[in-house]
């Protein structure tokens, strides 16, 4: 049985208000993210910072997704009496969340494994393998949902979601295998940290799947459409803003392990949750190349004689 488009519903003052909240608030809490992700990406040392950067990049593509989702619901509506009515750009208010997710969930990948220990070449492998699962897991599911008869047929909801939940699932093992050989690898907080992250995440990929599955089983009225799209976007801003702050947080504790243990310098000392965990080390001089090291001597000679 066909199930309606869930885009094109004719939506009820109170509910229209209701999804207009919604993505105004995820709006503003990834544009408070974005700050603060910039003005913190400095705390964190080299080793650990491509984490923050993917972080930081994902919720700027997010939050510049969420002001045109907001243009395509502010205007996919013309108010009629009491209720608003949708028109032909009303269509777009699901196919944009996609092209973000299209973008911004193998960038949480990365996220994630910047801040495990695994190196090298088995890194790249791993970086590349899921954020291709990611990618693919979002396709697959925009065709069930948007391409194939509009997203009305429930048979092609069904098999493209199954064909989505198998990138999904290989997501779920091989990020769940990263952060088990991690921990080990690193002190008490931290990994209680690293571990808190992962459940977010994985936790809030979760909804997409469920909220996706609606059409499948009920006919989509405005108030079933008004909880997919509150549904949305309070997984957005779970997976994003919450999991960004716990694996910014993973960063700054492992920046300090690797500080104290003599591993890496910091020019900062490292604060987490009001508590010092590292003091500031500078590089030392004899750490400098020899080549830099005999210039810098050289230089000095001639200020002597002059």
């Amino acid at each position: 049985m066909d199930t309606p488009t869930p885009e094109v519903q004719t939506m009820p003052l109170g509910l229209y208000d209701v999804v207009q909240l919604a993505i105004l608030g995820a709006g503003f809490a990834l544009l408070a993210y974005v700050v603060y992700s910039w003005n913190s990406k400095d705390e964190v040392s080299a080793r650990y910072r491509p984490s923050v950067l993917a972080g930081l990049s994902l919720a700027a593509v997010a939050m510049v997704a969420y002001l045109i989702l907001y243009l395509d619901w502010d205007t996919g509506f013309r108010l009629e009496g009491d209720v608003h009515v949708p028109n032909e750009e009303a269509r777009t208010t699901l196919g944009t969340r996609y092209i973000d997710w299209s973008i911004t969930v193998p960038l949480l990948t990365v996220e994630l494994l910047a801040v495990c220990s695994i190196a090298g070449a088995a890194a790249r492998r791993l970086r590349f393998t899921t954020m291709a699962a990611a990618f693919l897991m979002i396709v697959t599911g925009y065709m069930g949902s948007q391409v194939l008869s509009q997203g009305r047929d429930a048979t092609a909801l069904v098999v493209w979601g199954l064909i989505s939940t198998a990138f999904f699932v290989y997501l779920y093992v091989a990020l769940i295998g990263a952060v088990r050989v991690s921990l080990p690898t690193m002190g008490t907080e931290a990994a209680a940290s690293l571990r808190n992250a992962t459940i977010v995440l994985l936790s809030s990929f979760g909804v997409y799947p469920l909220v996706y599955a609606v059409p499948v089983f009920v006919d989509v009225t405005p108030a079933w459409f008004t909880a997919m799209q509150v549904g949305y976007s309070a997984a957005d801003v779970i997976a994003k803003v919450g999991f960004g702050v716990l694996t910014h947080k993973v960063a700054k504790l492992r920046t300090a392990e690797d500080v104290a243990a003599g591993r890496d310098t910091h020019p900062e000392s490292v604060w987490s949750s009001n508590v010092h965990k590292s003091d500031a080390v500078l590089p030392e001089l004899a750490r400098v190349s020899p080549a830099v090291l005999a210039a810098l001597r050289a230089e000095g000679a001639v200020r002597d004689r002059r």
